[in-house]
């Protein structure tokens, strides 16, 4: 069950992730789901790729709430984390 609600953490990041790029999102919530993505990756301490994909995943969002990212980084990170959410629900 924990598994799943992770999951749909990084589903949730993932797609903000690719499709905030185009869209102004509040940065409440990109601070509140890159806070939850670095702490998820505390989780994991590091031993895994899964965890690095979090932190670094949690920083953009932080970043871009701050700065205006590349387009092409978030993208990536939203790639990536959106995979991982997917993987988790089997």
């Amino acid at each position: 069950m924990l598994v799943k609600v992770l999951g749909a953490i990084d589903v949730l990041s993932g797609l903000m992730l690719l499709f905030g790029a185009g869209i102004k999102l509040p940065s409440t919530l990109l601070l509140i789901l890159g806070i939850i993505l670095i702490a998820k990756s505390f989780l994991g301490m590091f031993k895994e790729f899964g965890s690095w994909i979090d932190l670094l995943s949690g920083i953009v969002l932080i970043l871009s709430s701050l700065i205006i990212m590349p387009i092409f980084i978030s993208i990536i990170f939203g790639i990536l984390i959106l995979q991982k959410g997917a993987v988790s629900f089997f």
